[in-house]
C-alpha cells in the first residue's frame, strides 16, 4: 500500500500529512457557526413569505384597495376616531338587505350627516359585490 503525502502551505508554516490522516484532519478543519435555535426560529417567522399566482395576487390587491378605501372613509365619517368594520363578516352575509342593515347599525354613531353615511354604505356594498 502506498501512502500519498500532501503538503499544504500557509503563511506561517507548512503542514505535511498522510492520506490516512486526512479524515481526522478534516474534522479539525471544520467551522462551527454559533446558531441559537431561538434566534433562527425568530428570523424564520419574521421573513416567512409566500408566492402567489398572478390571479390570486390580483384578488389580494383588489381586496386591499377596498379595505384601504373603507379605512379612509371610516376615518372621515368618525373624525379620525377608531371604528372597526370586519369586511369578512360583511362578505359572509348572503342577503344585500341584511348587509345594509348590519352596516347601518354599526355606523349609528358616525359624526357626519346621515346622507354621507348612506352614500358610504351604498358604495361599500357595491365594492363588496365585486369581491
Amino acid at each position: 500500500m502506498s501512502e500519498k503525502t500532501s503538503v499544504y502551505s500557509s503563511p506561517s508554516r507548512n503542514v505535511c500529512k498522510t492520506a490516512r490522516n486526512e479524515s481526522t484532519a478534516k474534522s479539525v478543519l471544520h467551522v462551527n457557526f454559533n446558531t441559537d435555535k431561538e434566534d433562527m426560529s425568530d428570523r424564520k417567522k419574521k421573513y416567512l413569505t409566500a408566492k402567489y399566482g398572478q390571479h390570486q395576487m390580483s384578488l389580494i390587491k383588489k381586496r386591499l384597495r377596498v379595505e384601504m378605501w373603507m379605512y379612509e372613509q371610516l376615518q372621515h365619517l368618525y373624525d379620525n376616531n377608531e371604528i372597526e368594520i370586519d369586511l369578512d363578516e360583511l362578505l359572509d352575509m348572503e342577503d344585500c338587505d341584511q348587509r345594509k342593515q348590519w352596516l347601518q347599525v354599526k355606523l349609528v354613531e358616525a359624526k357626519k350627516p346621515k346622507a354621507e353615511v348612506d352614500l358610504f354604505i351604498s358604495e361599500l356594498l357595491e365594492k363588496a359585490n365585486i369581491l
